[in-house]
């Protein structure tokens, strides 16, 4: 008989969540994960805090006002997620029918997309409670969770930018932190160290990047190795660790052209976030200490110049 799989285990054919809170951070984040979604064939829940129960008592409408009220307004803020999510899908479909019969986008009708096989299915959930707690629970099963690195206004910037250190470190699958527009054919990039979840970067990142039909890059920048251990258990190093990772990645992904970047300046921050600024999307590991993520990701949050997924 099979073991169950443990309760925050990653699916990694589970739906694509992404959570929603009417900012235009949450809007690039919808938009990435309806586009993701529609191309690997997954379920997409967008997922809405309320986060105004936690405040106050007084959420129903004004006597008298139509259409007021706090409950009224996120009931309103999710159907516009869902709304944009579905207006995605539509275009993804578009082009891609397009493809398939040899014309350009322009050429193909709105309708193609309703011809789809298996249509995106589109789910949305509203929740109670602070973004990190609702968004967390909510991503239960999920293959990937997309948000905005920043909320609406002053207020609920503070806790979607809070909220996106926190999943770091607890979210239930690995983490997209959407900053930037799609960059097409731009490669997908990974930071690769010599911890053990080395080979999870590389395979969610192989992943990726053959879902978006992109090159990979493979980034290790050395550190001090004058400490370096020797014999048959030491710790891969330099060059010897990037080649491993390289056929890691080829192995898992034949179709990906992967290439194998080596570095050796220092700060490392500093150099991965450099090396990787034109990717689309940065792959990074997340080291728990003490309920941190690690400086490297804690870095990649504040200064990433493109979008950045966090693994498990």
């Amino acid at each position: 008989m099979p073991t169950a799989s443990p309760r925050n285990a990653p699916n990694p054919n589970g739906p694509v969540a992404v959570g929603y809170d009417g900012s235009e951070p949450a809007q690039l984040a919808v938009r990435w994960a309806a586009g993701y979604a529609a191309a690997t064939n997954r379920r997409l829940k967008v997922i809405h805090a309320w986060v105004w129960p936690v405040f106050t008592k007084n959420l129903g409408p004004v006597k008298g006002v139509e259409g007021s009220g706090l409950r009224h307004a996120a009931e309103a803020t999710l159907q516009e997620g869902l709304d944009l999510a579905r207006s995605v899908a539509a275009e993804v479909e578009t082009a891609a029918a397009a493809r398939r019969e040899g014309a350009g986008p322009e050429a193909a009708e709105p309708e193609a997309a309703e011809g789809r096989a298996h249509p995106l299915e589109i789910d949305g959930v509203i929740e109670p409670g602070l973004p990190g707690q609702v968004l967390r629970a909510a991503a239960e099963g999920a293959s990937v969770l997309a948000v905005g690195h920043r909320g609406m206004g002053r207020f609920l910037g503070q806790l979607v930018g809070s909220a996106c250190l926190d999943l770091a470190v607890h979210a239930p699958c690995p983490l997209m932190v959407v900053r930037y527009p799609n960059r097409p054919g731009q490669p997908v990039a990974a930071g690769i160290d010599d911890k053990p979840r080395r080979d999870q970067v590389v395979a969610e990142a192989a992943s990726l990047a053959s879902a978006l039909n992109v090159p990979l890059q493979l980034i290790h920048v050395a550190g001090d190795q004058h400490h370096a251990t020797h014999g048959r258990h030491a710790p891969l190093h330099g060059k010897e660790l990037l080649d491993q990772a390289v056929e890691l990645a080829r192995s898992l992904a034949p179709d990906v052209p992967v290439e194998g970047i080596l570095l050796e300046s220092h700060p490392v921050q500093k150099e991965l976030l450099t090396a990787a600024a034109q990717a689309d999307v940065l792959v990074l590991g997340a080291h728990h200490r003490e309920g941190h993520p690690g400086s490297t990701v804690s870095s990649a949050l504040e200064r990433a110049l493109c979008n950045l997924l966090i693994t498990r």
